[in-house]
């Protein structure tokens, strides 16, 4: 009957929600997820920026010879 037994953990949670409500642990878990969320856009975008750049730069070319060939 160790620190992981489930009953200890359900006082620890009743404990906890006692303490500071379902609507502090609600906002505390809103936020956290959200922080998480944009934690990972941020690692989306900082490990791609010159793809996107180079998407929004193409410049395409037709070249001159083939005009006078036609």
């Amino acid at each position: 009957m160790g620190l992981t037994s489930i009953w200890h953990w359900i006082i620890v949670l009743v404990i906890v929600v006692l303490v500071f409500g379902t609507k502090k642990l609600r906002n505390v878990g809103k936020d956290l997820g959200g922080a998480v969320h944009d934690f990972k856009e941020g690692l989306d975008k900082g490990s791609n920026p010159d793809s996107a750049k180079k998407d929004d730069n193409v410049i395409e070319h037709q070249s001159a010879d083939k005009d006078k060939q036609a």
